[in-house]
């Protein structure tokens, strides 16, 4: 079972542990590990989920349809991506088939208590500053079980890893929104919630 090389020194060497990682059951059904990637030492780092379709196709975190809306906010916030690290706090898909799709499902406390070595890992490398969390999972996954994106977004808070974070919704939920008025709303306060990140850099 594959575990964090203990002092690691670069991101390379995680990805490659990660590779073989088994620890929880997801790696059976997923194409491989999608590990983080970007600014080997950003001062910013975002926190996901986990990898959806396109990202455990093609290997590389939030490059599917919420990986262009982050991409989209982040500009409007003024945070340039390429000098961000991103990542998510499950490395591998979890999903379920519908016909020929494969639909997300959401990764469960043990999936997530079984990455958390990994994500700590990353963490300790990058060395951010602040760490911004994308959605309830990473979120819960960071301040633990009993946290509240809805009420605590885009606040700085300590967190139990010693690094401040600012927790808002994941992109994801924005592309679900039902109708146009409303996805402008969420799109809105995301981009808020990204600038208050950006400001406290």
């Amino acid at each position: 079972m594959a575990q964090p090389p203990e002092r690691a020194t670069s991101v390379a060497q995680l990805k490659e542990a990660a590779a073989s990682c088994q620890a929880c059951d997801l790696w059976a059904n997923a194409t491989q590990t999608v590990f983080g990637e970007g600014a080997e030492h950003a001062r910013l780092m975002l926190v996901g989920e986990q990898p959806g379709d396109q990202e455990d196709l093609q290997g590389k975190p939030f490059v599917g349809p919420a990986g262009q809306l982050l991409e989209r906010a982040l500009d409007e916030a003024l945070i340039d991506r390429r000098r961000v690290y991103v990542t998510n706090a499950v490395k591998h898909f979890r999903w379920t088939r519908r016909g020929k799709r494969r639909l997300h499902e959401k990764p469960n406390a043990g999936q997530v208590r079984a990455c958390r070595p990994w994500l700590e890992a990353e963490i300790e490398v990058v060395k951010p500053r602040l760490i911004v969390l994308l959605g309830a999972t990473a979120a819960q996954a960071v301040m633990g079980p009993a946290f509240r994106v809805s009420k605590q977004h885009g606040e700085v808070l300590p967190s139990p890893l010693g690094i401040a974070v600012v927790a808002t919704v994941h992109p994801s939920s924005i592309l679900r929104a039902t109708d146009d008025e409303s996805r402008a709303a969420a799109m809105s306060s995301f981009i808020a919630d990204l600038r208050v990140a950006a400001k406290h850099l």
